[in-house]
């Protein structure tokens, strides 16, 4: 069943109000909060690139205010270990039996706090929960709640102390952002309410988190016409062939980049999917999977140069696309 018109309005309806109240915490970052909740209507993980101090608790604990969900912390260290996230099972005496003690990754947002300084076993640890919506503990599979999304930052790489995220764990990430320091106005505002802790600001619940499931399932409906699976794909492509390129967008980016249309589509009140979708997505879906030749890198070329000069190279569809 696709979208019908109606409920195309109604979502962006609801979805303007959500970006409105987390806006009251992170002020002057409309574009970021957009993207971070057109993942989350994806059904997708957000990877903040970003220096300390920016505000990426503060957007992670207003989104889940705003959802009428939970949020937790979790801040990656070298000696963080595998069950310090998903939980571990603790015997008790008294029952003689092992009992599952739930870690941070039970809850609806999870912040992975500077996720590149932990070990590579350890942040493998998020792999089966991002992916499956799941953690399995001594052959046990639970459950995640639902809505589920991990934001996670990651510094510079080259701090010292950081591990390089693995190609594997970059791809299950829908979208990587960054919130960036605040404009002078935005600045003037934050300061103004200085007396005020930003953990004191109260988001206004805007949906309940069964809503947002359904939401999400709403979104997933969204017209797709075949010319822009056609363009979608030759985005792709190009991706692959380009010569400053070493690896290429998978299947997994492909598909991750017509999912995040669908819901920026309908984020903008329409039933269907126009080029423009697809353009305004393709960096921030994008860049994190695309690994440059050593040679242009050398010569200054960076990914956003290069998916700005496929999208100019890659004609879009001129057919009306409207249903």
């Amino acid at each position: 069943m696709t979208m019908t018109p109606d409920a195309a309005a109604e979502f962006a309806e609801t979805f303007d109000r959500l970006v409105a109240g987390v806006e009251r915490v992170l002020l002057g970052k409309t574009h970021v909060i957009r993207l971070a909740f057109t993942a989350l209507f994806s059904e997708g993980h957000l990877l903040l690139e970003d220096v300390p101090g920016t505000g990426k608790t503060s957007l992670a604990r207003a989104m889940a205010q705003s959802v009428d969900g939970t949020s937790s912390r979790v801040q990656f260290t070298p000696d963080l270990l595998p069950g310090d996230i998903t939980g571990v099972s603790v015997y008790d005496q008294r029952s003689g039996s092992f009992e599952f003690h739930r870690g941070p990754v039970f809850a609806n947002i999870v912040l992975a706090d500077e996720i590149n300084r932990a070990s590579p076993k350890t942040q493998s640890a998020l792999l089966e929960a991002m992916e499956e919506g799941q953690i399995t503990n001594d052959g046990i599979t639970h459950a995640l709640d639902l809505p589920f999304m991990v934001i996670a930052t990651q510094n510079p790489i080259e701090q010292a102390g950081t591990y390089r995220l693995p190609e594997a764990q970059l791809d299950r990430f829908l979208m990587r952002a960054s919130i960036g320091y605040p404009d002078h106005a935005s600045t003037l505002r934050i300061l103004e309410g200085a007396d005020q802790r930003a953990h004191g600001v109260v988001v206004p619940t805007v949906v309940s988190a069964r809503t947002m499931v359904e939401m999400a399932a709403s979104a997933r409906t969204v017209h797709v016409d075949p010319s822009i699976n056609d363009y979608v794909s030759r985005i792709v492509q190009a991706t692959r062939h380009a010569q400053e390129v070493r690896l290429g967008v998978s299947v997994r980016g492909a598909l991750a980049l017509l999912r995040a249309a669908k819901t920026l589509a309908a984020a903008g009140g329409r039933h269907y999917v126009i080029p423009d979708d697809v353009k305004a997505l393709a960096e921030p879906v994008l860049a994190h999977r695309l690994i440059l030749d050593p040679e242009a890198e050398f010569d200054g070329v960076n990914v956003s140069n290069v998916i700005s000069q496929l999208l100019i190279e890659t004609p879009p569809p001129s057919d009306r696309l409207a249903v």
